[in-house]
């Protein structure tokens, strides 16, 4: 593996920013320090930017095995280190879903070679692989993904005495996605009713509502106190979810929760410009829910920042029908640079959101050697430049479904290199024609 020297860099790290230069080598921080020398070692000049953790992004859905139409292991990990993400936990919706560690297995053979992020794959749960679930060694899977709610597939877990036994017996964290079958199937049936299959993009957070989203998160938290589950919930939607959490240390925790980055930004109003492309599950809310997200991360009740990365191509985005319009938007490249507009506009420090997007996710996961910029610790870094706008643009699109949610957007802070494993992929906004060197997270479980 290749060695460099990054100097001059201010180094925000464990509640901290302080000016030091970084040795890499082999892969590792060798050392972290003042005016650091190595003879015929290859040096990055930070001149003053933010050197920071890699982002760890807890959700994504890259798509392969079975819709690689859409997109795929190398083609999203490419986009992913070019937004700061540096690892990154995929889901079992994949074709076929993930519910067994054959398939699980196969999903690592799959990223091995070809991932320049490193990688980790969730074992999906069903109503009948209960089995599986049990014997999974906790050290091959980051987690257990149940669908509490509305999904596609053999994954929708709506069998009340098989999810508490899921909640039981399962050997390592599980995280969930929490929205009401029922009430989002009665409120379509409502709309349909009205509209056909036209349905107004406008009413998608008014049909996956508040209630549907509130009425299963409070029953899986009810469900794992029973239980005494390491529950995690995605992708929180509203406000009055995120007052349900707990605002203790995380090390106390037994239920976690995550923002995600489109809903720190987006709220219902930009149905009317974006339409199908903000369309996701949860829904993008109200402004009103935002602002609740965003506070309940400042409190310490939500605990981490992903993204829930789920590409769609353009064409199946523009089916006219709601119903066929699927859900799902592209958010990797941009997740950093997203997450740094709360720290232009004076809500988030650059302490807080190494915090929330990296320390915070190797914690809860168990993460081995990762997440820290730390002296032997794997070298995942991203230097950050606050001053370096930049435009998003579907033309400078590097996922395969070649769009973005934010065509013409300006950014005001910009990813200037990331690294992985010590290799640098990404250097003042091109990706680095390198040989990708992924590798599998490890688990300290």
């Amino acid at each position: 593996m290749s060695s460099l020297l990054i100097v001059n860099a201010n180094v925000v790290n464990e509640g901290q920013i302080f000016e030091a230069d970084v040795l890499v080598r082999n892969g590792r921080i060798e050392a972290i320090g003042q005016q650091l020398s190595a003879p015929d070692i290859e040096v990055l000049d930070a001149a003053g930017r933010y050197l920071m953790p890699g982002m760890i992004d807890d959700q994504v859905h890259f798509r392969e095995p079975g819709m690689t139409h859409k997109a795929d292991m190398a083609t999203e990990s490419r986009a992913a280190v070019a937004g700061g993400i540096t690892s990154f936990m995929d889901m079992p919706n994949t074709v076929p879903n993930t519910l067994t560690s054959a398939i699980l297995n196969e999903k690592k053979q799959l990223a091995a070679g070809r991932s320049v992020g490193n990688y980790a794959f969730y074992l999906g749960a069903s109503n009948d692989n209960l089995e599986a679930i049990k014997a999974l060694n906790p050290k091959d899977a980051c987690g257990i993904k149940v669908f509490m709610g509305a999904s596609t597939g053999n994954m929708l877990v709506d069998d009340p005495e098989v999810l508490e036994q899921i909640f039981t017996h399962a050997p390592t964290l599980i995280a969930a996605h929490c929205e009401d079958t029922p009430t989002i199937m009665e409120n379509e049936e409502s709309y349909r009713s009205i509209y056909g299959d036209n349905i107004p993009f406008s009413l998608h957070p008014i049909i996956r509502s508040e209630a549907a989203c509130y009425k299963s998160s409070s029953m899986a938290m009810e469900l794992a106190k029973r239980c005494g589950t390491r529950l995690h919930i995605l992708h929180i939607s509203t406000a009055k979810e995120a007052e349900m959490f707990a605002d203790l240390d995380l090390k106390d925790k037994r239920i976690t929760a995550e923002a995600c980055v489109h809903f720190l930004h987006f709220a219902d109003e930009d149905y009317a410009s974006k339409g199908a492309l903000i369309k996701c599950n949860p829904a993008i809310k109200t402004a009103e829910d935002r602002a609740g997200i965003i506070q309940a991360l400042l409190d310490g009740r939500l605990d981490v920042i992903g993204t829930d990365h789920a590409p769609h191509t353009w064409e199946e985005k523009h089916n006219p029908s709601y119903f066929k319009t699927p859900s799902g938007l592209p958010l990797v490249q941009h997740a950093l640079p997203l997450v740094l507009e709360h720290y232009q506009d004076g809500i988030f420090t650059l302490e807080f959101i190494v915090e929330k997007t990296s320390h915070a996710v190797a914690e809860m996961f168990n993460i081995k050697e990762r997440g820290y910029i730390r002296e032997g610790y794997w070298a995942d870094l991203v230097l950050v430049d606050l001053e370096q706008p930049f435009t998003s643009t579907h033309a400078n699109s590097l996922s395969k479904c070649g769009w973005t949610p934010f065509d013409g957007y300006e950014f005001r802070s910009s990813i200037t290199a990331t690294l992985v494993n010590g290799q640098l992929v990404w250097k003042d906004g091109k990706l680095l024609d390198v040989v990708p060197k992924g590798m599998a997270l490890e688990f300290d479980r």
